[in-house]
């Protein structure tokens, strides 16, 4: 009985150190401070980062990897995604009708990895046009099932009939299945009722339609669709569940009534005008602009793949938005990163940093946005977003200087996603 216990704690024993990882990096960008370190240790113990600094004693048994000649980064974060949507390519939304929401959701297993071999170690997936297929996906992630990026879901599209996240095109005596108008609400009670529903399907927040979109049949993102009230509807609503609200707006008035309502952050803000401007800034709204999926919009355009209406609604947006884009980074405006994943093929949203630059933004404040900003606006600023201790071990590395050529991070060479390495070339 005695060696039987003497077996156990020393198997116990070397187990824990079997935990315990050691990364010898470079360069150390943390974005809380917007500084750079050097010749950094980061003692990982499981999934959780235990110290960091220079000098730092190697425990023994360690696994240590040396990423010494590289500059690391937290876990970079998307604020505006739709991974579980299928396959990529599919311009119409009317290609959903052709499967099942089995099919849709084990397509988008691809999505989920190619994003997280891309750096991005965490997505706040902002709607699906089949309700919940995100649940099941980001579920999938966290049990081990399949590889992904730790996923915060909306659930459904909240929209009123017809509207921005509403499945359109079809002839008016077709009967869509329930997930396809699972969100849809007409009045400030329905909109709650919606919140409810959600909530009770283990949604992460809510996403709302205010305006208009670029990428839906018989829609003008000019427009305004859900009014004041049923935005405050929403967020009120939210709130009681601990949720926050993001919410679709291209139009100026769309955004305004948003910003209003107490949102905590403005999907694209394509029109955003200067009373916009002041409103986010005066209550700590977020812009979530995808100023670089405007090259995707044009490229299928060319190719045939993105239907002419799409591309109408399209005309001159997204150039404003690039330059609305420029003015709120002057004005000191909340900003973070997010791209619209599936409008660009998954995998590719390190893309846009070289844009945020190009239209204003420091390679620092690029990285910012993509970190320590997108967890403040997930509310997992303790979680995610920087290397520190405590926090999920979420680490990617680079060859190269970020400051200098921020455009590095469109090939990540290391993640590292909860302690566990995902991809080292």
């Amino acid at each position: 009985m005695k060696l039987s216990r003497f077996l156990l704690l020393v198997l116990f024993a070397s187990s824990s150190v079997a935990q315990v990882t050691v990364i010898k990096a470079g360069r150390l960008v943390q974005p809380d401070e917007g500084t750079v370190a050097t010749d950094q240790v980061i003692v990982i113990r499981a999934n959780k980062i235990e110290a960091v600094g220079p000098g730092l004693a190697i425990p023994a048994g360690a696994t240590v990897i040396d990423l010494s000649r590289m500059t690391v980064l937290p876990g970079l974060i998307d604020c505006h995604t739709h991974l579980a949507d299928g396959k990529f390519g599919e311009g119409d939304p009317v290609f959903q009708l052709q499967k099942s929401a089995s099919q849709t959701v084990l397509e988008s297993v691809r999505n989920a990895r190619v994003t997280l071999e891309s750096g991005f170690t965490s997505v706040r997936d902002v709607g699906v046009y089949r309700a919940l297929n995100d649940v099941a996906l980001r579920d999938a992630i966290n049990r081990g099932d399949i590889v992904g990026p730790r996923m915060f879901v909306a659930g459904a599209y909240i929209t009123i009939t017809g509207g921005a996240g509403a499945m359109t095109g079809m002839a008016p005596d077709i009967q869509l299945p329930w997930d396809f108008h699972y969100g849809e609400a007409n009045s400030p009670w329905e909109v709650r009722q919606k919140v409810r529903l959600l909530a009770h399907n283990g949604v992460d927040q809510i996403k709302v339609l205010s305006s208009g979109a670029v990428l839906t049949h018989g829609s003008d993102p000019k427009s305004q669709e859900f009014t004041p009230e049923e935005l405050q509807a929403a967020v009120d609503e939210a709130s009681h569940f601990g949720l926050r609200v993001a919410a679709h707006a291209h139009s100026a008035e769309g955004i305004k009534n948003a910003i209003r309502a107490g949102v905590a952050s403005v999907e694209h803000a394509t029109m955003i005008d200067d009373e916009g401007i002041t409103l986010a800034k005066q209550h700590g709204a977020y812009l979530d602009m995808d100023i670089y999926d405007e090259e995707c919009i044009e490229e299928q355009g060319r190719n045939g793949t993105m239907p002419a209406d799409f591309l109408e609604h399209d005309r001159q947006l997204g150039e404003l938005q690039r330059q609305n884009f420029r003015k709120a980074v002057k004005a000191g405006v909340k900003l973070s990163f997010g791209t619209d994943a599936g409008v660009c093929d998954y995998g590719t949203a390190g893309k846009q940093f070289a844009f945020m630059v190009k239209y204003g933004m420091t390679p620092m404040q690029a990285i910012q946005a993509a970190t320590s900003s997108a967890a403040d606006l997930l509310g997992r600023a303790d979680q995610i977003g920087s290397v520190k201790s405590g926090k999920f071990a979420d680490l990617v590395a680079i060859t190269g200087d970020p400051l200098k050529d921020v455009g590095l991070l469109e090939n990540v060479q290391f993640v590292m996603k909860d302690g566990r390495v995902f991809k080292q070339k």
